[in-house]
């Protein structure tokens, strides 16, 4: 039986075998899983005024929820944005992000503030992790802005806009320009790799 190592890299992938052999493949393994090393999660405009008239906004809030107490749980950085004349963040996600000061911005495309810019510069993260609202305008015009560059993954259930339509549509677009589409659970158990460790244990309790 012939066992393989596989080897990471830009480019190719380089396969040893038990044998001594080399092989190169052009697709890189595991290039497609997300690492808690590479990602930052970007958190998008859960505002007071806006939240109220967003579609299935306590799937929203929930997932969300779950997602940072993961990143704490991880020491997965995280950005919150919050769009100017919307109200403050959401008290309980402020309350689950302590320490994060939310990043106020004008332009629906996050990017566009530099304020932002520099803090996702500063984290050098090549993956965003992007959940909030609205799906269809500030999601959407910072993930296609941002494909060039980086690795998008959007946590479906825990985006949304004020019609399901639009959040669909948004999510395919977004899907077809080269965003990856994952949810809140597959997210948690794509970083964690395996089971039985101490922090798999204590992630448990955010998916059952």
């Amino acid at each position: 039986m012939v066992y393989y190592s596989h080897v990471r890299c830009e480019g190719t992938s380089i396969i040893k075998t038990s044998g001594g052999a080399i092989m190169e493949k052009n697709a890189c393994l595991g290039l497609n899983l997300v690492t808690r090393e590479e990602c930052v999660l970007v958190i998008i405009d859960l505002q007071e005024r806006l939240l109220p008239v967003i579609a299935e906004k306590e799937i929203i809030i929930q997932n969300t929820l779950r997602l940072l107490k993961f990143g704490q749980l991880l020491d997965i950085p995280v950005v919150i944005t919050e769009q100017e004349k919307l109200g403050p963040t959401l008290t309980e996600i402020a309350s689950e992000a302590l320490g994060v000061h939310p990043l106020g911005k004008v332009h629906f495309n996050c990017f566009m503030s530099a304020e932002f810019d520099h803090r996702i510069k500063q984290l050098e993260k090549k993956t965003l992790i992007l959940a909030g609202v609205e799906a269809h305008i500030c999601v959407a015009q910072t993930a296609l802005y941002a494909l060039p560059l980086f690795k998008v993954h959007i946590v479906a259930d825990a985006v949304g806009s004020r019609s399901l339509e639009n959040r669909n549509i948004a999510l395919e677009r977004m899907r077809q320009s080269g965003a990856t589409m994952t949810t809140t659970e597959m997210f948690i158990y794509e970083i964690l790799q395996r089971a039985g460790t101490d922090k798999f244990k204590a992630a448990l309790q955010l998916v059952k």
